[in-house]
């Protein structure tokens, strides 16, 4: 499917208004509440099961910083 550059611009701009209101929503929500979505988040890791291929790429990040630490001498 094929836009024009008007139907783009017009997108863009669309997008543009939504990431303005998000900002604006973000800025207007108070610590208290951000801390608890955020505890709420965190404790929901426990709801579901552990992914093995996540953990491989956990394990490979861990893997690539140790080896990183041990070339820099720390």
């Amino acid at each position: 499917m094929t836009i024009s550059k008007a139907e783009a611009l017009a997108y863009r701009n669309r997008w543009l208004l939504v990431n303005q209101a998000e900002v604006r929503e973000l800025r207007g929500t108070s610590m208290e509440t951000k801390v608890r979505q955020l505890a709420a988040l965190m404790e929901s890791r426990t709801l579901f099961g552990e992914d093995p291929v996540r953990q491989e790429g956990v394990q490979g990040v861990r893997d690539r910083w140790a080896l990183l630490r041990q070339l820099s001498g720390g």
